[in-house]
Order: structure tokens, then C-alpha cells, then sequence
């Protein structure tokens, strides 16, 4: 009889592609795991996996073989979470990625919410403007801007939003209020920017389906949007913040949006993962944690 352990260890190696790699998500040496694949391929009497210095390619029967492992593998992780949910603690650790500008106004929050609910969780949160490698550097789930365009990971779509063209009370007592975004042309204008200093804007006006766009030179230019909103609150200039930016700038007027018959498009917040079904009980609760709870946190968002 096949031992369970090992086919679910076989699963692993074909997910991965590389033992290596299945041996570090299973912590478990990578001599032992090739000689357990190994101790399999003998009890069968077939060759499972044709292996290379570099690749892994599954034979015909290994392929069959697989899918069978792969279905052990989702009942193995089915009756784990029925065992691990009718326990009175939930334990493990979470690592998660997101960009600097949400890390106060939305990860945070909702890491303090989890936690609330599952205290014996440990969650470490890295922040970072550059878009990480889930394998390589262990993040379990990652919150990103715009579309996803890795193949090989999953993103659901958390929120949708407009960035607002903002300014403070006292730069608009001073500078004026553009009516048209020609107008911003005579204005001090401050933009998110990772190096180039032409920068573009292009609005449109739903009302009546027109359109302009704005290339510029910002007075101000820096990669950190709750820089930019500090920069705006001492009447810096007119510039775009996205509304999960220090929100309470705007709702409690510290801050007001500029032209608001005039819209700046629309951007996606994802949370992204790997596909791999064998997530971790904390992992797999803290993404349906998420998709459930962040609507509630920016219930009014512009779009």
C-alpha cells in the first residue's frame, strides 16, 4: 500500500517543479524527499518523474498518478481545516507584503481586526514599493496595485477606486480654484513619481463624456503618497491622492478635492497569493478575512 505521506510529498514535487523547492515548503531535508519519491517509484515498479539538472517532467503514468495525488492532497488540506476550525485556537503565522502608502490606513487595521479574533496568530508584514516573490521570500499573501500579471498567482479584487485631485483650504485661498484642468498649468502641482519628471493626468468628465490630458512638470515629485499628503496639508500645491491615503484629511476638510466634476481614473487594490492549494489555516483565514472585511473599512469610496 502507497503510503499517504509520500503521495502528498509527490504532489508537492510536481507543484513545485524542482525538490528543492518541495523540500523547503515541507521542511524536510531534499536527500529525504527524493529518497522517499524514490522508495515510491520502487514499490510501483514505474517511473513517476523524468529528472534533469534542471527541469522535472512527469512520464504518462506519473501524470495520473499526480492528479490522484493531487485530489489526496485537497481532501488532506479539506479535513485539516474541518479539524483546525472546530478548535478553539487558531495558531500559525502569517508573513504578508503591501506598499508603504496603505500600510497605516488599511493593513494595519485590518491585521489588528484578525488578531482581535485570532490572538495566538503571529503576523509579520513587510513593507516595500517593489513587487515581491511569494516562493523565494515566503510572503503568503501580498496587497498590490492594478493588474496582476504573473500567471503563476492568484488576485481578487478588493476595492476600486479613483485617485481625487486634492488641495488645502489656505494654497486655494491663495492660488485660486482651476475650473479646467488647463487651469492647473498656473499651479504648483504635486505628483507621485518613482524618477521621470514629466508626469501626466488625464481626466474625464462623465457628465458630459469629455476629455483632457495634462502633461506637466510637478513642483513637487516623490514615490510616497503620505509624503505628498503632508506636503499638500502645509498648502503646497494641487496633486492627486488616492481616497485609502490618510482619509480623514478630506473628511475632516483639512484637505478638498479640486474640480470634482472632472475624474481621474479608476485603479484596482488586489490581494494576491499563489495558487498553491495548501495554504495554511491562518493563511486561507485571513484572506477570506480580508475580502469580507475591507469593503466595510472605505465604505464610500469615489470611483
Amino acid at each position: 500500500m502507497i503510503d499517504l505521506n509520500t503521495l502528498l510529498m509527490f504532489a508537492k514535487v510536481v507543484e513545485a517543479n524542482s525538490f528543492s523547492e518541495a523540500a523547503r515548503r515541507l521542511r524536510m531535508p531534499v536527500s529525504t524527499l527524493s529518497r522517499r519519491i524514490a522508495e515510491m517509484e520502487d514499490q510501483l515498479g514505474v517511473r513517476l518523474l523524468e529528472r534533469s539538472t534542471r527541469t522535472l517532467r512527469l512520464t504518462d503514468i506519473g501524470a495520473d498518478v499526480f492528479e490522484q495525488a493531487r485530489r489526496s492532497a485537497e481532501l488532506n488540506d479539506a479535513v485539516e481545516s474541518i479539524v483546525s476550525s472546530s478548535t478553539s485556537e487558531v495558531t500559525g503565522a502569517l508573513r504578508l507584503s503591501c506598499p508603504p502608502n496603505m500600510s497605516d490606513t488599511l493593513v494595519v487595521p485590518l491585521v489588528q481586526a484578525f488578531q482581535a479574533q485570532f490572538p495566538a496568530v503571529k503576523v509579520q508584514i513587510f513593507v516595500t514599493q517593489r513587487t515581491v516573490d511569494h516562493i523565494v521570500e515566503g510572503i503568503d499573501l501580498a496587497f498590490r496595485y492594478g493588474q496582476l500579471k504573473d500567471s503563476a498567482l492568484v488576485g481578487r479584487k478588493i476595492l476600486r477606486y479613483r485617485h481625487q485631485l486634492v488641495a488645502s483650504p489656505d494654497y486655494l485661498a491663495g492660488a485660486g480654484l482651476p475650473q479646467h484642468p488647463s487651469d492647473l498649468a498656473r499651479h504648483r502641482l504635486l505628483t507621485f513619481s518613482f524618477g521621470s519628471l514629466e508626469r501626466r493626468w488625464t481626466f474625464v468628465r462623465p457628465a458630459g463624456s469629455e476629455q483632457f490630458t495634462l502633461s506637466f512638470s510637478p513642483h513637487l515629485a516623490m514615490n510616497d503618497y503620505a509624503g505628498l499628503a503632508s506636503a499638500l496639508l502645509s498648502a503646497g500645491g494641487i496633486g492627486d491622492l488616492p481616497p485609502i491615503v490618510r482619509p480623514e484629511l478630506l473628511r475632516d476638510g483639512q484637505l478638498v478635492e479640486v474640480m470634482p466634476e472632472w475624474h481621474l481614473p479608476c485603479h484596482d487594490l488586489t490581494l494576491v497569493y499563489t495558487s498553491n492549494r495548501n495554504a495554511s489555516h491562518p493563511v486561507r483565514l485571513f484572506k477570506e478575512f480580508v475580502i469580507e472585511t475591507t469593503p466595510g473599512l472605505f465604505p464610500h469610496l469615489p470611483v
